[in-house]
């Protein structure tokens, strides 16, 4: 171990791109790693013009919120990776969870330079449908989503053949609560085939919608 750590340190003193090095070397400890199905073991920096933000994104985050996010990456540096896919088509990764702290990096000089102008990212290999909703679902699970950014997610994945049962599985959305979003929103109108029961219709009209 001790060679292989001398050796290491030895390459990476005479590599020109010491960050392309230490990638390369991850790339190398993922391929073998028994943990690879985990996309965190292996966080990458690339160049902040190779992310991309995606156009479906439903989080909002305020101004206050943002400020406070920039005060704990100047203090803490980033603790999480930001989550992309890779787009072959565009050549570029395409922001799945984590687009605030991609903005943070833009917004302040001093942590693009911090950062040598890198953003910490993890790759996963998810189609159209399965990466909005892994979207939803990291913003799920915070507890940040807004009704508009959900809708146009819903209104996508409907499109691309997705069938409500499938939908409330992958966002992890009660088939109740995906009604009630179509009814609040008057989403279902766009839809000329979308039936749901009176009973369900009944049933809308007098749950609570205030949290939506």
């Amino acid at each position: 171990m001790e060679r292989l750590q001398r050796l290491i340190k030895e390459m990476f003193e005479a590599a020109d791109d010491k960050i392309g090095f230490m990638n390369e070397l991850k790339e190398i400890m993922y391929s073998i790693s028994p943990e690879k199905v985990n996309p965190v073991d292996r966080v990458l920096w690339v160049p902040m013009d190779m992310v991309k933000a995606n156009n479906y994104n439903p989080n909002a985050v305020a101004k206050q919120e943002m400020q406070l996010l920039y005060t704990s990456i100047r203090e803490d540096g980033y603790t999480q990776p930001i989550v992309t896919i890779w787009s072959e088509e565009e050549k570029k990764y395409i922001i799945v969870d984590g687009f605030h702290r991609n903005l943070i990096a833009r917004m302040y000089k001093d942590i693009a330079q911090r950062n040598s102008g890198r953003l910490p990212i993890v790759v996963i290999n998810k189609d159209i449908n399965d990466r909005m909703a892994s979207t939803v679902r990291h913003n799920r699970a915070r507890g940040k989503h807004s009704v508009d950014g959900m809708t146009n997610i819903i209104y996508n994945m409907i499109k691309n053949g997705e069938s409500d049962a499938v939908i409330c599985k992958k966002l992890g959305m009660e088939p109740l609560e995906l009604v009630k979003l179509k009814h609040i929103t008057g989403f279902a109108k766009m839809f000329k085939n979308y039936e749901y029961s009176k009973a369900i219709d009944k049933i809308v009209h007098h749950v609570d919608t205030s949290e939506y």
